[in-house]
């Protein structure tokens, strides 16, 4: 089993334009294209019902006390947690790939409420709408995928894990406003197979040059 992102190879750099955000000089980010990458894949197992896409931030700070604080940088020893990017399940094992900008082409503040995808296919929420929960202009449900957007002042690079599942499921037992986390729950036991591509993304200037 084989998945190939167009855009950048395993354990390269993300290009600004899949992106959430990117480096400003002056306000530290601003927010970039955040078009979905260009994904292909083959060499499906036998017995493949259903394939489940996941992006998930393997990175993410536990705690928030210094996370894009002015004079200060979140430390690297901090313990970590995953921040789902992109949740999609039910993705017929026809389909071969997906194109770029074909899902997401651009920020939807609060949202979007029905991304395109392949046909039989369904998204989830991604964990920006935990994020911007309390911003009045943000706030909403994000389904689909959105792109990396890491504190700025992060003393690591974060590492982006782009898996495709290959399941023996004809319909993954998640509904409505579903999670990452709730999918990879639903998949225990299902799994025929897996390929990945892990991207590197940050939005620190000191480790970005």
């Amino acid at each position: 089993m084989y998945l190939r992102i167009e855009e950048f190879e395993n354990q390269h750099t993300i290009p600004g334009d899949l992106a959430f955000g990117i480096i400003d000089a002056k306000e530290h980010v601003r927010l970039s294209a955040n078009r979905n990458p260009t994904l292909q894949w083959n060499a499906l197992p036998a017995g493949t019902r259903s394939l489940v896409l996941l992006c998930v931030d393997v990175d993410v700070p536990t705690k928030a006390d210094d996370v894009n604080q002015e004079g200060r940088e979140i430390p690297p020893d901090l313990p970590r947690a995953d921040f789902y990017h992109w949740v999609m399940v039910d993705i017929p094992p026809s389909v071969s790939g997906i194109a770029g900008g074909s899902c997401s082409d651009g920020v939807s503040a609060g949202g979007k409420q029905q991304p395109a995808g392949p046909d039989g296919s369904r998204q989830g929420i991604n964990d920006y709408t935990g994020w911007f929960a309390g911003d009045e202009k943000m706030a909403g449900n994000y389904f689909g995928y959105d792109g990396p957007c890491p504190p700025w002042n992060d003393s690591l690079v974060h590492h982006y894990h782009f898996v495709l599942y290959a399941t023996d499921l004809e319909r993954c037992a998640v509904d409505g406003e579903f999670s990452g986390s709730d999918v990879f729950e639903a998949l225990q036991d299902h799994i025929l197979g897996e390929a990945r591509v892990i991207g590197l993304y940050t939005l620190n200037p000191r480790l970005a040059g």
